[in-house]
């Protein structure tokens, strides 16, 4: 029997569009107060472009370069973005949302220095943010955690015109620090908070370090939008104590975030006080402020320990970022947190007295855990941590968009009940997803993110999403079902096995991005699949083991499991016998010839043929064997070799077979093994991948290799087998339209016969947390 080599994939999968023959990928709607899949349209992905490419030339593409807000022209095909680590407004094309381009920057710091924090547009202009703050001593505005001074505060207004080159046409002091923007529907008004941010290194006389108060408090710029831009007039709105009465140190302002309704009426948040304040803008007078209040949320995780445990109850101010209107007299927040709280939702306010009308206590959270993207790191300061929020009307319908900075997603909420808003999807993003665009005249959403690092691979980008169009989402492609009223926590698919004559299920179990190991039992029936259970692995003396990396799943014909767990070292890798309740029985070490040259890549995938007597265990080594364990100089099989092993519980003997493997020009990059699985009694299929994954990635393949009856044995040099292409991935993963993901590494074929893959989402650690499985279809030859 063999493995079905799929026509498109040998082509190059050019033609493996979602839902398309070969692959499909599940899309989902569905959550806490879910509205039907559909029901009023979706947002579907199509196109994510990293913010890299637009850097000047003479600019090192791996230089830091980040997309924070965004705005866009009147006719929706210009989006403008900040670039703060650049000091630079982008500009990109989006005429076309599948394929946008960049149009250039224009470079904020320039002579005058400074850094973009917010941008709106009005007409032909852009109208840029830029804070100025310097600290002394310091030739960059990063002085926000140095000590002992607080800092000076000052900033400015740049008009940027829209059309290249994008050339400053004014420019207005502010007299302190700028934090964001907002333009009147009408365009006669825009909005200025003005933070004077905390340092929160420093300490006030009688409080701790980072304590308010911290002069000079903040407060609110008006900019009345008549004539040529560099005839503008400025109002500042202070904002006294006597105004903020109720709010958490009100005799020091600290704006965050506004909004202006058709009435322009603005509303600002005041983060580190807790509050919100409505502002009249034709007269410049405070209208309202109160309290945010706090919030008691209970079934939520705050302990930074590698385990899912939602038990613990949080009770903290709200501390509300981004603050939208969401209909007729309704305020809605996205209750971040900054100094004392934070509360892992989001709320719907009566903007005139700040009255609760709703509130999402932990829903928002258990999101982040049904689609995989629970961020344990985060678990004990502010979990998902929602910052942005945006709303606006799309097919006729009110919508809310919530962005969670840390989790890596946006959620979409049906707003057509204030009152009661109902979850319709979860939207991936890039890494620290800041600013959410809607641009309903071009049925577009965009999400631009924050975060950059080229070391790590994490670009910064700003990706497009269309409302209503008839194709399927690529996202999410797994959830979980809940169990005790929460979501089962998952993540981190690092292995895939079938269940032995159950057709529509599947095993999968997370690596060591947790701290226990956790097999799941997945549904593969429907679409998005849906894990239904997970089994914790135990000691002997039934106590849940900790510290284990399972990178290899394989389901036993009597039930119980094989599993490979990987080691720091070559000693600590070994093969784990488990019995049907998940309890380790057996532990095979490699034996000590191959471990101690085995470096810190070693056992990357396990599968079993027979039974009893005759169950033979098959494992890969997912790179070559090294001179010595500091895996400097290639060993016995040479730089290009894999090994996969072979052993025999019966006689306790090993057997090895060698495994070519592609190779690759890209500095600090290697091609390895990922996964291996038994096709039939002789033949296996393994996944071969490379390091890189978005716009790098390259090599996303699955081979397959017949292997022989005898095989070497300990250091003997090893034959590479004969191998044969059967799917190459790399289009699949890319039909996306997101980030390419790296670590494709769980690969099976299912007792329906239909193959399957997964990729690791390495539990959101440098990593945007998406995880794409694919049904690959019939996998046999008839």
């Amino acid at each position: 029997m063999q493995l079905l080599h799929n026509r498109l994939a040998l082509a190059g999968v050019g033609a493996l569009a979602i839902g398309g023959l070969g692959v499909s990928m599940m899309t989902v709607l569905g959550g806490t107060a879910a509205a039907g899949p559909g029901r009023h349209g979706e947002f579907s992905r199509l196109a994510t472009y990293p913010v890299f490419q637009n850097v000047p030339a003479g600019v090192d593409p791996a230089d830091a370069t980040v997309a924070e807000i965004s705005a866009v022209s009147e006719d929706g095909k210009t989006l403008a973005y900040t670039d703060a680590a650049g000091g630079r407004i982008g500009f990109l094309d989006i005429t076309d949302p599948s394929a946008p381009e960049g149009l250039g920057s224009h470079d904020v710091s320039g002579g005058k220095g400074g850094s973009p924090t917010s941008v709106s547009i009005v007409g032909d202009y852009a109208l840029v943010v830029v804070d100025e703050s310097p600290y002394p001593g310091l030739e960059d505005t990063e002085w926000e955690d140095e000590e002992p001074a607080v800092g000076t505060r000052a900033g400015r207004i740049d008009v940027i015109s829209l059309a290249a080159p994008h050339e400053e046409v004014a420019s207005y002091d502010l007299g302190g620090q700028p934090d964001s923007i907002a333009v009147s529907p009408d365009g006669t008004y825009a909005a200025i908070a003005m933070e004077n941010q905390r340092n929160e290194a420093a300490t006030p006389a009688g409080g701790e370090e980072g304590d308010l108060p911290q002069a000079p408090a903040g407060s609110v710029m008006i900019v009345r939008l008549d004539g040529a831009p560099d005839a503008w007039s400025i109002t500042d709105v202070t904002l006294p104590a006597s105004a903020l009465k109720g709010l958490d140190t009100p005799e020091d302002a600290e704006p965050e975030y506004v909004d202006i309704n058709a009435d322009n009426q603005l509303a600002l948040t005041l983060q580190e006080n807790n509050g919100v304040a409505i502002i009249d803008l034709p007269s410049a007078t405070v209208e309202t402020a109160w309290s945010a209040g706090n919030a008691v949320v209970e079934g939520v995780d705050v302990t930074k320990d590698g385990r899912f445990n939602p038990v613990d109850t949080i009770d903290a101010p709200r501390e509300p970022d981004s603050i939208q209107w969401v209909g007729p007299g309704l305020v809605a927040t996205a209750n971040e947190g900054d100094w004392k709280g934070g509360t892992r939702g989001w709320t719907v306010f009566r903007a005139a007295t700040g009255e609760v009308v709703w509130d999402a206590g932990s829903s928002f959270e258990d999101l982040a855990t049904k689609y995989g993207l629970h961020n344990d790191g985060r678990a004990a300061k502010k979990g998902a941590e929602p910052e942005g929020l945006a709303f606006d009307t799309f097919g006729g319908v009110p919508y809310a968009f919530v962005g969670s900075e840390r989790s890596n997603f946006v959620a979409v909420y049906d707003m057509r009940t204030p009152s009661s808003p109902k979850f319709t999807q979860v939207l991936p993003a890039t890494n620290g997803p800041e600013g959410l665009l809607p641009i309903p005249s071009r049925n577009l959403l965009a999400i631009s993110s924050e975060e950059d690092s080229a070391e790590d691979l994490v670009r910064a980008s700003v990706s497009l999403y269309g409302f209503g169009r008839k194709q399927s989402s690529s996202f999410p492609t797994v959830e979980s079902a809940s169990q005790d009223s929460k979501p089962i926590g998952w993540g981190a698919l690092g292995a895939l096995s079938k269940v032995p004559g159950e057709p529509g299920k599947l095993y999968a179990a997370s690596d060591a991005a947790y701290a226990t190991g956790r097999i799941y039992t997945v549904d593969v029936r429907r679409s998005p699949e849906v894990i239904r259970d997970v089994l914790e692995v135990t000691n002997a003396s039934g106590e849940v083991a900790e510290d284990l990396d399972i990178e290899g799943l394989a389901a036993r014909r009597g039930g119980g499991f094989w599993v490979a767990n990987e080691g720091a070292t070559g000693a600590g890798n070994a093969l784990l016998r488990l019995d049907r309740a998940g309890r380790i029985a057996e532990t095979v070490p490699l034996p000590a010839e191959i471990a101690e040259k085995v470096g810190k890549w070693g056992l990357e995938g396990v599968t079993v043929t027979g039974k009893r007597a005759s169950e033979q265990v098959y494992i890969a080594l997912q790179r070559p064997l090294w001179a010595d364990s500091t895996a400097k100089k290639p060993g016995v099989d040479g730089a290009s070799t894999a090994r996969i092993g072979r052993y025999t519980p019966a006689t306790g003997e090993w057997a090895w077979f060698g495994y070519g493997l592609e190779s690759t020009s890209v500095a600090g990059d290697w091609i390895g093994l990922s996964e291996i699985t038994a096709v039939d009694g002789d033949t296996l299929a393994v996944i071969e991948r490379d390091k890189q994954n978005g716009t790098t990635a390259a090599i996303k393949r699955v081979y397959t290799v017949d292997v022989p009856r005898t095989g070497t044995t300990g250091l003997s040099p090893v034959k590479p087998l004969r191998k044969r292409l059967a799917y190459d991935l790399l289009p699949a993963l890319e039909s996306t339209h997101g980030w390419t993901q790296e670590k494709l590494e769980g690969f099976t074929v299912g007792a329906d016969g239909h193959a399957y893959a997964v990729t690791d989402n390495d539990g959101l650690d440098d990593a945007t947390g998406e995880t794409v499985f694919l049904d690959l279809g019939r996998a046999f030859k008839r």
